[in-house]
């Protein structure tokens, strides 16, 4: 299926995984709502904005929006996709990107981090889904891709070797439950040609993002690892006709070997 003329809304995309995505579906022919909170450069360690993102892919012939979201607040996602929809016309194309990751035990964790990763990693999600899915019933059908992670592969039963839980136990709660949730969406949907698939890096990427909490912010290193495949195999996912491809939860790596990407 072409992305030509379809429209396409990705979370976290001033830098990262979500502005390869953004800039992978443009390439394709989609005009591209580059959705996050940044509109400027707070923090050198976080270098990119909604607005250098969508420069970029007009300068290489694009189409591309920013447009401001925080998934902690429900207004700001019912505009955004108000936003998107008026700029654009329609939307075909949902990436859910953005994510949060807390520090800390269950003992350790502070209240406010539970209702961070929470707000953020899903219920920000599952409030977007909500706001976009009559549009793209209204579009004819569509695509809705949740980013996940290796974190939320159930680990098995223990006894387990020492250190193996690294990464702390919410972000992979959170990310168990968003692809329970797209799997129960792709059954709903399909009747809708609405297809929802799950998509997570192969491993750690070392993205704007991710170092951050590693990184100095009076000398930060800036030679990030590019999500290249996150990009390609989102856009090879999108290509597909749904609802014939759907329910999956794929790996950026083995789908881009398995495909030739």
């Amino acid at each position: 299926m072409t992305l030509e003329g379809k429209v396409a809304l990705v979370t976290g995309a001033s830098r990262g995984i979500g502005e390869y995505v953004a800039k992978e579906l443009a390439a394709a022919g989609a005009a591209v709502a580059v959705a996050a909170r940044s509109e400027e450069v707070t923090d050198p360690r976080l270098p990119g904005t909604i607005h250098t993102v969508a420069a970029a892919i007009r300068a290489a012939g694009g189409k591309a929006t920013g447009v401001r979201i925080d998934m902690r607040d429900p207004e700001s996602i019912t505009a955004a996709v108000a936003r998107t929809v008026e700029e654009f016309g329609r939307l075909d194309i949902v990436v859910n990107n953005a994510a949060i990751l807390v520090p800390g035990s269950i003992e350790s964790i502070q209240t406010r981090h539970i209702e961070l990763i929470w707000q953020v990693d899903l219920r920000g999600p599952i409030l977007l889904m909500r706001e976009a899915i009559p549009h793209i019933r209204a579009a004819g059908g569509g695509q809705i891709i949740n980013v996940s992670s290796r974190a939320g592969v159930f680990p098995g039963p223990g006894p387990y070797p020492e250190g193996q839980g690294g990464g702390g136990p919410f972000y992979g709660m959170i990310k168990a439950g968003l692809e329970r949730l797209s799997q129960s969406l792709a059954m709903d949907l399909q009747r809708d040609r609405i297809a929802v698939n799950v998509l997570s890096p192969q491993g750690r990427i070392r993205t704007p993002g991710n170092v951050f909490a590693q990184n100095s912010r009076e000398n930060p290193n800036l030679d990030f690892e590019p999500a290249d495949k996150m990009g390609k195999a989102a856009r090879w996912i999108c290509e597909q006709q749904p609802p014939s491809f759907t329910g999956h939860i794929l790996f950026d790596e083995d789908l881009c070997r398995e495909k030739g990407l």
